[in-house]
């Protein structure tokens, strides 16, 4: 059995685009995800800045979302470096 040409051409821009997502934008998307993980890092730092003794001028919008916050905050402090939660009277470890 012979492949048609447009079979040929298929195969040959599904490679082409398979290289252009290896050499373009898998770098790209790992920056990103990196720069969204630290944007978050700092946003997260200054929602529970109240809890870590820090003034926070934005504390009464900021306490609605602690909550949610809460959720992954055992893998955020060990991200940052602090091997127990830095918050008095939560133990999350």
């Amino acid at each position: 059995m012979s492949s048609s040409p447009v079979d040929a051409t298929r195969r040959a821009l599904a490679r082409l685009a398979r290289g252009y997502e290896a050499a373009y934008a898998v770098p790209f998307r790992r920056q990103q995800r990196r720069a969204l993980r630290r944007q978050e890092d700092l946003f997260r730092l200054l929602a529970l800045s109240e809890a870590l003794g820090i003034p926070n001028p934005a504390s009464f919008y900021t306490l609605e979302l602690l909550p949610f916050l809460l959720e992954d905050f055992h893998a955020w402090h060990l991200r940052m470096g602090m091997e127990h939660s830095p918050v008095d009277g939560f133990r999350c470890c």
